[in-house]
């Protein structure tokens, strides 16, 4: 009898481990048929929000490769009139947003020890970068600057971001190509510097090889990334459109007839496009935004949705573009 009792357990116990694994199969398959079903673009953001690099995250240090540290260039005059609104929209998107300043104030903004005016915009640059370095240097991967009329996708600069290696010396916006020979990031349409660029610009001032030798904010920003070695990175989509942008998109997306270009355009790095195909569908930034237009943007980019419309933009798809310079033409 007890023969027959060990048989029928082992045999009930074996046939419960089947069923356990394929059943375990079935899900795993279900699992992977709806990620693909999603595609490839959303499986990677999702994972992009879920993964912490493991380069980046030490211990003590849990932060993503893709979090981003914001910074907003403002002054006291521009704290209702400007500022506030890029608080209550765009800059809730940030992992951190802080607001630079020449006084400290309850909005909050940090006292930079510098003059408010145009003359001093690049050493309220640099003043910026050196607090960010000296505050905030292992509360994120990359730190983007941005003036108090500007606007910024920050999901689309994560998606760009995402390819990229902090650890690296990068520097990305809208690349200008006069006066500096690598070219120099627009400061009206924002720049985002890695950490370790970051690192390279601090250290530039403390060695004396990057100087305040201009008013131009922008340019002469370029000029240190371009003496520290700080590559610029092309942050145009795989159709060869542009992501940040130095005013609205007004300025671009009408088709013209033909004329003399505006400056902004003579100065791109990349052959520029006016029309329809002007903008990436991905686009980050737009600078010239003021209070009642930073809400209109934030409707249109987290609320607008036409119903029943296929999105047929794949921005990892592989597409030959124009990589010839503005300057080559």
């Amino acid at each position: 009898m007890r023969p027959k009792i060990v048989t029928f357990t082992t045999g009930l116990m074996t046939g419960f481990l089947s069923l356990h694994l394929l059943l375990n199969n079935m899900v795993s398959k279900e699992q992977v048929s709806v990620s693909v079903g999603k595609g490839k673009h959303s499986v990677y953001a999702q994972n992009l929000q879920r993964e912490p690099s493991k380069k980046n995250n030490p211990a003590g240090n849990t932060h993503n490769s893709t979090d981003i540290l914001c910074w907003i260039m403002t002054g006291p005059r521009n704290l209702e009139s400007r500022t506030k609104h890029i608080k209550e929209t765009w800059g809730k998107h940030c992992h951190k947003m802080l607001y630079m300043s020449s006084v400290k104030t309850d909005f909050p903004t940090v006292e930079l020890n510098v003059s408010e005016g145009r003359e001093n915009l690049y050493w309220k640059t640099i003043r910026a970068l050196q607090y960010l370095h000296q505050h905030h240097l292992d509360e994120a991967s990359w730190f983007l600057k941005a003036d108090d009329d500007t606007y910024v996708v920050v999901e689309n600069l994560r998606y760009i971001l995402s390819k990229l290696d902090p650890e690296e010396p990068l520097y990305l916006g809208r690349r200008f190509s006069p006066f500096i020979s690598q070219g120099y990031m627009s400061g009206g349409a924002g720049y985002v510097l890695s950490k370790e660029a970051l690192r390279r610009f601090v250290k530039g001032f403390h060695t004396g090889d990057c100087t305040h030798f201009s008013e131009i904010e922008d340019m002469a920003l370029g000029k240190c990334m371009e003496k520290m070695k700080v590559k610029p990175v092309d942050t145009r989509d795989v159709k060869g459109r542009q992501t940040f942008h130095p005013y609205p998109l007004d300025h671009y997306v009408i088709r013209q007839l033909p004329r003399r270009r505006p400056w902004h355009m003579i100065y791109d790095y990349y052959p520029p496009i006016e029309g329809p195909n002007c903008c990436s569908d991905l686009a980050v930034s737009f600078h010239y935004i003021y209070a009642v237009q930073q809400y209109v943007l934030e409707y249109f980019t987290y609320h607008l949705r036409p119903y029943g419309y296929t999105y047929r933009f794949r921005p990892d798809k592989s597409v030959e573009v124009n990589n010839k310079t503005n300057r080559e033409e």
